[in-house]
């Protein structure tokens, strides 16, 4: 297992995860209604992550040999798809950083199934702008499986009645 942590700038409330490859990543076309309210968009060879916050947040990716046991009571929603990774590189990043500079995960080239839990969606400022919220990708490699959503926020909890993860103009 190897664990690693960011604080990303989730403008336009998402960050993603890709294949090294620049010619992927284009989200524009995944962030349909259900992609929102899930917080998950799927595009080939990168999985954009819906956050809370349109502001800098905690990230983990954690990188398994086998499937993960999640423990699904520490966790407010907790999504699933898969990534394609042919280069053997991970680019982790805000959707406005700037791709050079994005940090990158060495991995075996495959397909990796992704848990992304989101944790303490509720405790956002009134604001929006400060909050504990956190997301944590688990990887592993697995097989190519659609977008689906593991556990359900509960209603009221916040994001659910504003606006997440748009796409920037």
């Amino acid at each position: 297992m190897t664990a690693s942590h960011y604080e990303i700038f989730a403008d336009y409330h998402q960050f993603y995860l890709q294949d090294d490859d620049q010619s992927f990543g284009d989200l524009s076309a995944a962030w349909t209604e259900e992609a929102t309210d899930r917080l998950l968009a799927v595009a080939p060879h990168v999985i954009g992550v819906g956050t809370a916050r349109n502001m800098t947040v905690p990230v983990s990716v954690i990188v398994h040999g086998a499937r993960p046991q999640i423990r699904e009571e520490e966790w407010d929603l907790i999504t699933t798809a898969s990534l394609k990774i042919d280069t053997g590189r991970i680019v982790v990043a805000g959707c406005t950083d700037y791709y050079p500079d994005a940090a990158r995960i060495e991995v075996r080239p495959g397909v990796y199934e992704a848990i992304v839990c989101y944790g303490k969606l509720e405790s956002l400022s009134a604001d929006g702008l400060e909050g504990e919220d956190s997301y944590h990708v688990h990887l592993f490699p697995g097989s190519e499986i659609p977008p689906a959503t593991l556990k359900t926020r509960k209603k009221g909890e916040s994001g659910t009645d504003k606006p997440v993860a748009s796409h920037p103009v």
